[in-house]
């Protein structure tokens, strides 16, 4: 990937949606798929971009929260899941310079369960 100049790391980063989707609205986009709660462990490749951590959540269908999960890892490549961005949520959280609502990626591995 060709450098953004950022290699002391990401400074006053603010992700936006031009029109930001509430949570439930979030849900309703996704259908059927993964609301990933907590993650856990370190498992990024920062040369390769490869991504795979430990995670818990909630499994969602038809738009609605149907059951939790735990114990699972989900995988994917960090390029490609900022490529497969769909929206982001108005339910921004601010860390310090950062800030990002809820992220809804169109695709990711997930095993276990």
């Amino acid at each position: 990937m060709r450098t953004t100049g950022n290699a002391g790391g990401t400074h006053n980063l603010i992700l936006r949606n031009a029109a930001p989707m509430d949570f439930n609205a979030l849900l309703k986009k996704m259908g059927t798929g993964l609301l990933v709660t907590e993650l856990l462990g370190h498992g990024i490749n920062a040369v390769t971009g490869d991504y795979s951590r430990g995670a818990s959540g909630y499994w969602v269908e038809k738009g609605e929260i149907a059951y939790p999960v735990e114990e699972i890892t989900i995988a994917g490549n960090l390029q490609q899941m900022f490529q497969g961005i769909q929206a982001i949520g108005n339910d921004v959280i601010v860390h310090g310079s950062k800030q990002c609502g809820s992220v809804l990626i169109d695709r990711m591995t997930i095993a276990g369960g």
